[in-house]
């Protein structure tokens, strides 16, 4: 594996005016020689302009959160990361490469979760480069290797958990969307260490049944909380029952036998559950007639 080596270059500011003027005053003497026709001083004069001039490509600017790949003869030199105008042995082959912070979303993709119920879920990714080197010669065309590998990572995501939760303990897309999401960036780190990529965040940008099972899920979801809120109510409701009959015994209002109490306790959990409003019923007679 090759691992990044940051090297410090030459100044190129100064070597720059330098060369400038040195191919001003070569090129003058050089005009100069042939007016006079001085067969030596003319070669002479056009080898060092010659040179200078082959100096020139050694000469490159780099820009914040931009850095530059070093190579000479198909060997890695070193990278330049420091922005500032530089320059290398102008035999080199320097290659730019972004530093900057950036993000994509995954494409809409279409996968079973973990009850093998078709869904479709995306994610946006943000990742930035730190390691030029392995970003540059360990995979081919690493920003393609940051898509696909995000995609497939979000592929194994959505097939580790369900799209909805059936307890209070499990852990769902729908539900848990932080431990969602850190569970991701773990996946996508993994899979792009090696293209010296660190991936800063990651989130679900899209979930959602398949459109062909989203009627019957939706059915599914609302007879889920039906059944809830009716748990919920009967709880609520044989709870009122019992401090219904205990202050009635504590403060001895009516006696009432097993039999009462059962008739009793019928008429309040009708009266405590029913969706509508119940009709007072006047009792004339007894249980006992």
């Amino acid at each position: 594996m090759i691992r990044e080596r940051e090297i410090k270059a030459t100044p190129g500011l100064v070597l720059f005016l330098l060369v400038l003027a040195g191919l001003v005053g070569s090129a003058y003497q050089f005009i100069q020689a042939a007016k006079f026709e001085a067969g030596g001083s003319l070669a002479l004069w056009g080898i060092g302009w010659l040179v200078l001039v082959l100096l020139l490509p050694g000469f490159f600017l780099v820009n914040p959160n931009d850095a530059k790949v070093i190579t000479l003869l198909g060997r890695y030199t070193g990278s330049v990361k420091q922005p500032g105008f530089w320059w290398v042995n102008p035999f080199t082959v320097k290659r730019k490469i972004s530093l900057k912070v950036r993000n994509f979303e995954t494409a809409k993709l279409k996968v079973n979760d973990n009850h093998a119920n078709p869904i479709e879920i995306a994610a946006i990714v943000v990742w930035r480069v730190v390691e030029t080197a392995e970003a540059m010669f360990e995979v081919d065309h690493y920003e393609d290797y940051v898509r696909v590998q995000s995609e497939s990572a979000v592929r194994g995501l959505a097939t580790t958990y369900p799209y909805d939760a059936h307890g209070e303990d499990a852990v769902s897309l729908s539900t848990h969307t932080i431990e969602v999401s850190q569970d991701l960036q773990v996946q996508v780190q993994e899979r792009l260490a090696k293209a010296g990529v660190e991936v800063l965040e990651t989130r679900i940008s899209h979930l959602a049944y398949s459109p062909e099972i989203a009627s019957a899920m939706l059915q599914r979801q609302q007879a889920s909380a039906i059944i809830a809120a009716r748990q919920k109510i009967v709880e609520g409701a044989v709870g009122m029952v019992e401090m219904a009959l205990g202050m009635l015994a504590e403060k001895e209002i009516v006696e009432l036998d097993t039999e009462r109490k059962a008739s009793m306790v019928s008429n309040l959990l009708v009266v405590l559950c029913s969706e509508r409003g119940t009709q007072p019923v006047v009792n004339t007679g007894t249980l006992y007639s």
